[in-house]
């Protein structure tokens, strides 16, 4: 594999390196993960599926070339997916910890513009929601992980599906 200044084998972009790889390794291993004792495994072409999917998901909530969009959560494959899709619509992914107070995830979501949040879980989405008054771009939420919120107002808050 040669890398250069144009790119890894003239492909200059993760979303490109996805579907290189989907296309030459798709039915192998590319991401895995241990849930409930469990190991979940997803292949090359599963993962560009599930990928082009939450892209398309994206659009339809109204994401535009050049909007900043927060990932929020632990590593997990979804939100890796998150990332790359976000750049397959040419949007900017705005990595934050999963850890990080309200109060400070207010300052990075204000500082950049997001105007959409992915959050992994209800402490996420809670954190988001207790600032979002004092968010001048913020307008829409996914969340991966439903328990606690199926009470919440869903007007501006979608499940990841």
């Amino acid at each position: 594999m040669t890398q250069t200044s144009e790119g890894v084998n003239g492909l200059t972009s993760v979303p490109a390196l996805l579907q290189r790889n989907a296309a030459e390794f798709g039915d192998k291993a590319a991401y895995r993960e241990k849930e409930l004792g469990i190991w979940q495994n997803w292949t090359w072409s599963e993962a560009a599926d599930e990928i082009d999917a939450l892209a398309l998901g994206l659009l339809t909530l109204g994401v535009a070339e050049g909007d900043f969009i927060a990932i929020i959560g632990r590593n997990r494959p979804y939100l890796y997916w998150a990332m790359v899709a976000v750049q397959s619509v040419g949007a900017v992914p705005v990595p934050l910890y999963s850890d990080a107070s309200a109060d400070e995830m207010a300052y990075v979501l204000d500082h950049c513009g997001a105007r959409f949040v992915i959050a992994a879980d209800q402490e996420q989405v809670d954190k988001v929601t207790d600032v979002q008054g004092g968010l001048s771009q913020f307008e829409q939420m996914i969340y991966l992980d439903p328990r606690g919120l199926r009470k919440y107002d869903h007007a501006n808050l979608h499940q990841f599906s």
